[in-house]
């Protein structure tokens, strides 16, 4: 998974595919136990690779591809 450390960008996966709604970064770095900004930064590289969308602005949730790529 991109230049983020793998196991954050599965961390954020992880959350967002127990997630009923889409999430905001700070809700994901929340419950991932994570800093804001590595959240942003795998974020960034999540949505490259098509494992995350932005349905609602400023909110993320995980893509069909992402849910796979979790599953590995």
């Amino acid at each position: 998974m991109a230049s983020e450390t793998p196991s954050e960008a599965k961390k954020v996966l992880s959350v967002l595919a127990k997630a009923t709604d889409p999430m905001s970064n700070k809700q994901i770095a929340e419950q991932a136990e994570l800093e804001s900004k590595k959240v942003s930064s795998a974020m960034s590289a999540l949505k490259k690779e098509g494992f995350v969308d932005s349905p609602v602005r400023c909110k993320y949730a995980i893509t069909p591809s992402g849910k796979k790529a979790l599953k590995g």
